[in-house]
């Protein structure tokens, strides 16, 4: 693993660990306090670039987005369902 590789992976860590306290209150209390307007265009800016990323082949950027996509997918779908 080079240099570029170890700050990409640090980088994703820490954007996908800044969702899970979010993620995790909104299945604690069912409800999510974050506008419906931005979670779509997240869940879906973040569903399209791990396609691109596959694409590239680039496993940061698919983890990372693809990650980043479950957990707002997980935020909007709570938002639908609960409100």
């Amino acid at each position: 693993m080079n240099v570029a590789e170890i700050l990409g992976l640090v980088g994703m860590l820490l954007l996908v660990g800044s969702w899970v306290p979010q993620t995790w209150e909104t299945l604690k209390m069912r409800k999510c306090p974050l506008n419906l307007e931005f979670i779509l265009i997240y869940f879906i800016a973040s569903s399209l670039l791990t396609v691109y990323a596959y694409y590239l082949r680039d496993w940061i950027f698919i983890t990372l987005n693809g990650l980043a996509a479950f957990q707002s997918g997980v935020n909007l779908y709570v938002k639908l369902v609960h409100g």
